[in-house]
């Protein structure tokens, strides 16, 4: 649907206009006849047509396209009343500026922001509804902290409220003791794996230097040994020296 053409100021084209809704063009598409439509309102006839409502000649979808832009301007310079006018809004701008300020406008009405409240409230006046609204929270005032709604007031208790909190950080507490505790079994447990392995390692490493050492030993012996045998020969060879 196209804009009310109630709202605009002064004289508004007859190309401007949808020749389906008859309203100002919303979001406008053109046919190859150069008939135009809203984007909605084409679309919605060629759900169950196959032709221009204007001169019935065939169009599909895929033959519409943008509005020139000679009219795209003459549209988008078009001037026009706020949606909001008849709650107090007396802004008047172009229609290619009317959607932000619509969303901005004071006088919009929009939802309280409170869960739970239905009211649609202006949003010049939301400030003010806020401050008494019956479902707006806060810190009950005798000190446990408890956010509250206004109408939960009177079921409100402030002893077992705080008693649900303990539990809950007790409940807390446990959890990252236990994990806490789980960590640090973790951590000790690698570290007496890594122990256990460098402690073979180093097990293996004296068994080996034992064996070089036996081995030394052995040469040293066998060495002495020939020495002695070394010595007696030169001995006898000595006494035989003599007795020649």
């Amino acid at each position: 649907m196209g804009y009310d053409i109630e709202r605009f100021v002064g004289y508004v084209n007859e190309g401007l206009l949808c020749s389906i809704c008859r309203d100002v063009l919303e979001d406008p598409l053109q046919a190859p006849c150069e008939h135009a439509f809203c984007t909605a309102c084409i679309h919605g006839w060629l759900v169950h047509h196959s032709n221009c409502p204007e001169d019935r000649q065939v169009i599909d979808v895929s033959l519409l396209r943008p509005l020139y832009r000679y009219m795209k301007n003459d549209l988008n310079r078009l001037q026009l009343h706020c949606k909001n006018r008849e709650y107090g809004c007396e802004m008047v701008c172009s229609l290619e500026s009317i959607d932000r300020h619509e969303r901005e406008c004071e006088y919009s009405q929009i939802p309280c922001s409170n869960a739970g409240c239905t009211v649609q409230i202006e949003r010049r006046n939301l400030d003010g509804h806020l401050a008494v609204c019956e479902y707006r929270s806060r810190e009950c005032p005798n000190g446990c902290g408890y956010t509250i709604l206004s109408a939960e007031d009177t079921q409100h208790n402030c002893v077992a409220e705080l008693r649900t909190e303990l539990e809950l950080l007790r409940a807390e507490m446990i959890c990252r003791v236990e994990e806490a505790k789980h960590e640090m079994e973790s951590r000790l447990d690698s570290q007496r794996r890594h122990m256990v392995q460098k402690e073979s390692i180093l097990q293996n490493e004296i068994e080996e230097l034992k064996s070089q050492i036996s081995r030394l030993m052995s040469d040293v012996r066998s060495l002495m040994a020939a020495e002695r045998q070394h010595r007696q020969e030169l001995e006898q060879a000595e006494l035989e020296k003599r007795e020649l």
